[in-house]
């Protein structure tokens, strides 16, 4: 059974973990797959990577860490995203893995300059084409919670959609590469969750969490393109690496 490469670079507080599941749990549902199509690696608690041929495809969450403080363990991970795309393994990013997979490639990330972004927003393609959101409204609602942004995209990259406060909320690297700023694995109870278990930070910036709370609403075009993505990982081949140029 060929398998999809869960890249965990963190996990949902125990408080939410407890009563609605973890990271790998989430991606799995709305990647619509089976336990043994899905393996996970904890890279933040110093589980090693293994080689990407060995993989239909690679899916990097989402963090409570930052990547702008460069931790061993995320320089790895960007290191073999790198690789990744060398033999165009098919990847997709997720929140800080957006920011990863930016990073890794050469984009700027920091913190972004509009502050905080959470809660359920809309989010406008550009109009652009593309194979993963093709058929998809030209505006759509996605579960959001970040501070930190790309700020500079990779050369080359392609930026798909926006929100309100973050310019590239889905940005394309290459015919296999993609990742979202959004959430697109979290449902309504995890959102609202996350939205409890940050509300006194979120009151003391003087956002109003009640309001917050009631705007959350479902995300099918969002949710679906995990599962958009697992398809058409899972129907590929892997490149093989090319061999060096002599010398």
């Amino acid at each position: 059974m060929r398998q999809l490469l869960l890249i965990q670079t963190g996990e949902a507080p125990e408080p939410i973990r407890a009563r609605l599941g973890g990271f790998a749990q989430w991606f799995r549902t709305s990647m619509r797959l089976q336990p043994g199509q899905v393996r996970s690696v904890r890279v933040d608690a110093g589980e090693k990577l293994p080689p990407a041929r060995g993989f239909a495809g690679a899916v990097i969450t989402g963090s409570g860490a930052m990547v702008t403080d460069r931790e061993r363990w995320s320089e790895d991970a960007a290191a073999w995203l790198r690789g990744a795309m060398d033999v165009e393994l098919p990847l997709f990013g997720v929140c800080y893995g957006h920011q990863l997979l930016a990073h890794a490639l050469g984009g700027t990330v920091g913190w972004l300059p509009a502050g905080r972004e959470i809660g359920t927003q809309p989010i406008a393609r550009n109009g652009r084409a593309d194979p993963l959101l093709d058929g998809m409204p030209i505006e759509f609602p996605a579960h959001t919670t970040h501070r930190q942004s790309v700020l500079e995209t990779p050369r080359g990259a392609q930026v798909l959609a926006r929100s309100a406060l973050d310019p590239h909320q889905i940005l394309r690297y290459g015919p296999n590469a993609i990742s979202t700023q959004f959430h697109p694995e979290i449902g309504v109870r995890v959102m609202r969750a996350y939205l409890g278990d940050r509300e006194e930070a979120l009151s003391e910036e003087g956002l109003d969490v009640a309001a917050m709370r009631r705007d959350v609403k479902t995300t099918p075009d969002a949710r679906a393109l995990l599962r958009r993505f697992a398809v058409h990982a899972l129907s590929l081949r892997v490149k093989a690496p090319s061999l060096p140029h002599s010398q």
